[in-house]
C-alpha cells in the first residue's frame, strides 16, 4: 500500500482527516507527526483528541517544554514532543514505549527519528505548508502525507484511505 496525500485546504479538511484518523486508531498505536514549525502539528492533535472524546473545554497544547501530556479520552493519548530530544536513549526516561504497552495512542511530533525506540509499526503523517512563490503572498491551506511503517499502521492507513476517499462512481 502507497502513500496516501490529501489536501488540506481550511481547518475543517484538517479536522476531517484528524476524525477519519481517530477512527482508526487502535490501543497502543503510535502516530508520528512531522512537517516544519507551524505546518500543524499541535492542531492537528487537538482535533484528534477532540474527536476521541476530549472535551473541548480541555486544552491541547504542545509539549515541547514538558515532553509529554496525557489526555483522558476513548483512547488514552499521550502527546510528546521529541524536537528537544538529543538521543533515543533519552526516550525511556518519558516512558512513551511503556504507555503504547498499557494501551495509550502516543501521538509524537517530530518523532520520525526515534520511530524504532518507539516500538515502529507507525502512521506517519507529515503536514506540509504551501511554500509561495517569490514575492507572492503566502498560499493558504496545507497538505498532509500519511504512510505507514508495519503490519497494524497499514490496516489502519487502508480504514483511514476509505473514510476520506470517496468510492468510485456505479
Amino acid at each position: 500500500m502507497g502513500a496516501l496525500a490529501i489536501a488540506l485546504p481550511t481547518r475543517r479538511a484538517t479536522v476531517r482527516l484528524a476524525r477519519a484518523v481517530a477512527a482508526a486508531l487502535g490501543p497502543g498505536d503510535l502516530l508520528i507527526l512531522g512537517g516544519d514549525l507551524g505546518a500543524g502539528k499541535t492542531f492537528f492533535t487537538r482535533a484528534l483528541c477532540r474527536a476521541l472524546g476530549l472535551s473541548p473545554r480541555t486544552r491541547v497544547t504542545s509539549p515541547t517544554f514538558t515532553l509529554v501530556h496525557e489526555h483522558e479520552t476513548r483512547l488514552p493519548v499521550a502527546h510528546a514532543d521529541l524536537y528537544r530530544l538529543r538521543d533515543p536513549d533519552e526516550l525511556g526516561e518519558l516512558g512513551l514505549r511503556e504507555r503504547r504497552g498499557e494501551g495509550a495512542v502516543v501521538v509524537v511530533e517530530w518523532g520520525a527519528p526515534y520511530e524504532a525506540a518507539l516500538g515502529g509499526d507507525a502512521i506517519v503523517l507529515d503536514l506540509a505548508t504551501p511554500a509561495p512563490a517569490p514575492g507572492a503572498p503566502p498560499t493558504p491551506g496545507r497538505s498532509a502525507t500519511l504512510r505507514a511503517t508495519g503490519p497494524t499502521a497499514a490496516a489502519a492507513l487502508e480504514a483511514i484511505r476509505r473514510a476520506i476517499v470517496p468510492p468510485p462512481a456505479a
